[in-house]
């Protein structure tokens, strides 16, 4: 690997960047999330091949942000844990199925385009210590392989018979970046690959009216969209009022998720939190979630000062917190206490422009927040999720299947709303509503692959086409 594959940070966010703004010019900028998501989880991978987690490690891990995304806040704690916690193997986001679908079908290029923007990140990113293993470079082309037999059996279109990270660093062919410059207003391509945009200009404040039409596409959580509808205009008219010079009273902007798992309470949350910006109630809108290990240490004094990292990092947005009542678990030695004390100040300290949610069981929630009178006077607004029903399980799954391009025939439809009218009859304390169906949406996927594999010469409609086998082949459904 040349040395000169080593960037510093700076230099690492500005390749980041500019990779990324060509791909969002042939794919569209709504990618942006999930992309970053994706590379970051990416690198977690990656670096769990290496020899160790360095603060340079966690240096380039903040720099994993597209223009106008929020900057993440890692710690060299929090990146070494996630990194050791995560080994897995790469797995094609569900988005980069619908490019390669839809290059199939226009003659495009874009999911071979992605392809190389990951392994130009990829490949800087292995070379941040300057000492890179070869378990990360067999990442990166395990990455690459998984990703072009994807594009080759969509029929997408390419000059090559397959990738290599070799073709991006020694081939004389133009580089991604080239042959997808970004644009300046006049359009002069050799002036944007040196002007850098400033902080402003990247700030990016979220849409009021896209942010609420998200909210509105979400299925079922009839009352949860009401309830955060009416706290946005409550929110819009203390705004009015302050402007216009009239008293607002003291009101706690701090809420209570409460529900089973899946409900949605994390979707909801990042969506409350951009809302808020967009009207001005928090100044970013980025979400942090957390639970107990992330705010609370193993030594005396320790978790204090992890608590206010993690406040630190949520300043401007929402604080999220799953299964909060985990805090208050361990009796009066516990550090988890401290911790509590520790999120109480600083909620009261930047109550102008930070929220706390605390999200987990409905008797669990009642009996933590009654274990201090802090917490019952700061979180006085609850929300209840209710399970999803047969129909509304149903629903996602379907959604499911129609962002990745599967179509299920009727009998795998009848088979699938059976199947989940029935998940929700007999559900019990381990009900995992939206997480069962992506599960059984998985084992779906797995057994419709399979099938398709054991043909000798499987059709571009046998690739999409579900059956009422490969339902029937889910968890529970017969």
């Amino acid at each position: 690997m040349p040395t000169s594959w080593k960037r510093s940070p700076q230099e690492l966010h500005k390749t980041y960047v500019s990779n990324t703004e060509a791909f969002y010019k042939a794919a569209g900028r709504s990618l942006a999330e999930e992309l970053d998501n994706f590379l970051t989880a990416c690198a977690l991978r990656l670096w769990s091949r290496s020899g160790g987690v360095t603060q340079e490690h966690v240096d380039a891990a903040n720099q994993l942000y597209s223009k106008g995304r929020p900057e993440p806040k890692w710690l060299l704690w929090e990146l070494t844990s996630a990194v050791c916690d995560d080994g897995g193997e790469m797995l094609p986001p569900l988005f980069f199925w619908s490019l390669a679908e839809d290059d199939s079908k226009k003659g495009k290029s874009t999911s071979r385009l992605f392809v190389r923007m990951l392994t130009n990140i990829l490949l800087y990113l292995a070379a941040v210590n300057d000492d890179v293993s070869h378990g990360e470079a067999d990442f990166i082309t395990d990455c690459v392989d998984r990703l072009t037999a994807i594009c080759d059996s969509s029929g997408v279109k390419t000059s090559k018979n397959g990738l290599n990270p070799k073709d991006y660093v020694t081939s004389g062919e133009p580089s991604f970046i080239d042959k997808s410059p970004p644009q300046t207003a006049t359009g002069n391509a050799d002036t944007a690959k040196t002007a850098q945009p400033s902080a402003a200009e990247t700030a990016e404040v979220p849409d009021l009216d896209e942010l609420m039409a998200k909210l509105e596409e979400l299925i079922g959580l009839g009352a949860v969209k009401k309830e955060v509808k009416s706290l946005v205009n409550l929110m819009k008219v203390r705004r009015l009022r302050e402007e216009n010079g009239l008293p607002v009273p003291p009101m706690s902007l701090h809420l209570v998720f409460m529900g089973n798992p899946g409900t949605g309470k994390t979707t909801v949350a990042r969506l409350l939190a951009g809302l808020y910006a967009a009207i001005g109630v928090l100044s970013k809108g980025q979400l942090i979630e957390v639970d107990r290990s992330g705010l609370v240490a193993g030594y005396v004094g320790q978790t204090a000062i992890k608590t206010q990292e993690v406040i630190k990092s949520a300043l401007g947005g929402v604080l999220f917190i799953d299964e909060a009542y985990s805090l208050a678990s361990g009796g009066e030695n516990d550090f988890g206490r401290e911790a509590i004390e520790t999120l109480l100040k600083a909620m009261e300290d930047n109550r102008s422009d930070l929220v706390v949610i605390v999200a987990g069981y409905d008797e669990p929630m009642e009996k933590f927040l009654s274990s201090n009178p802090g917490l019952e006077s700061r979180f006085n607004k609850y929300i209840c999720f209710v399970d999803y029903n047969g129909e509304e399980l149903y629903n996602i799954f379907t959604g499911l299947c129609e962002k990745s391009h599967y179509e299920l025939s009727e009998d795998a439809k009848q088979a699938a709303a059976e199947h989940f009218n029935k998940l929700y009859e007999e559900r019990d304390e381990n009900f995992g509503n939206g997480r069962d169906v992506r599960n059984q949406f998985e084992n779906m996927i797995s057994r419709h692959s399979d099938r398709v594999a054991a043909m000798e010469a499987p059709a571009k409609s046998d690739l999409t086409a579900v059956l009422k086998e490969d339902v029937t082949g889910m968890e529970g459904v017969s």
